[in-house]
């Protein structure tokens, strides 16, 4: 995808100081996703909930965060926390400078931290994936993912709304928005399908195209691992279980982590958009 995007721009700015953020006058009515980058050059996102901004991940430098963050109007005293979905370089080489500029709390999974020497000495909060975690007044649903690492995981994160469902005032929880985020993962397993269904934004990896790959310049070992369990999604796979995924409260399918050798922006968002080019109001970014 391009270096840049930011889902449902035009976010308010933020009501209230959580976790060291700074705040603003007004809350978003509805999660914000900004994508600062996300491939093997680098991968680094942004949710944007009532309360801050949660970094998922961070591949760059210092200067190259906050440049991209500055381009897309946000701030750094308003990140809230940062999640890690994984230990690779592209997705953490960047975690330690971050916090040592701005102490930002960060949530790993459980044996991520200790599995990478650059982040053994960054305090963080374990979780094991599977746990709920709230973070800047956003529900963070965590799960499983594929990958060859210690104990990857992807998330969903959800604002909740609270209705009086009855005359006798049952009151109920239900999702006022929710945005789904995986990436590097080989397969998706029933957990993670049921707790991204329906999200209103899906941002979902579509690395590679077989055909590109197969004939591709990397070494027939890297082949492998890519199309194995453990690998990365290809934009057929992540078209067949965005079928699963995708209903009416959908608006915006985010194809993530395109291989730059082995795929094609404009490959990928045709291939995903294909079973989904009859219901309106759905679309793929």
């Amino acid at each position: 995808m391009e270096p840049l995007e930011t889902i449902n721009a035009g976010a308010s700015t933020l009501k209230q100081n959580v976790n060291g953020c700074s705040g603003g006058t007004t809350a978003p009515a509805q999660l914000h996703l900004h994508v600062l980058g996300s491939g093997s050059k680098g991968n680094c996102a942004l949710i944007e909930g009532p309360q801050g901004l949660i970094m998922i991940d961070n591949g760059f430098s210092r200067r190259e965060a906050l440049g991209r963050m500055h381009q897309l109007g946000l701030s750094e005293r308003n990140v809230c926390a940062l999640i890690i979905t994984h230990e690779h370089s592209d997705h953490v080489k960047g975690v330690g400078v971050w916090t040592r500029a701005f102490s930002t709390p960060v949530f790993a999974t459980r044996g991520t931290m200790a599995a990478r020497a650059s982040l053994k000495d960054i305090d963080a909060e374990e979780f094991d994936p599977g746990d709920e975690l709230i973070i800047a007044g956003v529900r963070v649903q965590t799960f499983s993912t594929s990958h060859d690492v210690t104990n990857p995981c992807g998330m969903a994160f959800s604002l909740d709304s609270v209705n009086d469902r009855s005359a006798g005032n049952s009151v109920g929880i239900t999702a006022a928005d929710s945005i789904g985020f995986v990436t590097d993962t080989g397969v998706l397993d029933q957990d993670a399908i049921s707790l991204l269904h329906g999200s209103r934004i899906l941002a979902l990896e579509s690395n590679h195209d077989v055909s590109m790959l197969r004939c591709g310049p990397y070494p027939r070992q890297l082949q492998d691992r890519i199309l194995s369990d453990y690998g990365h999604l290809s934009n057929e796979q992540a078209a067949d279980v965005a079928t699963k995924l995708i209903n009416e409260n959908t608006q915006s399918l985010v194809a993530m982590h395109i291989s730059q050798e082995n795929n094609r922006p404009s490959l990928a968002v045709r291939t995903l958009a294909r079973p989904h080019s009859s219901p309106c109001g759905r679309g793929t970014a």
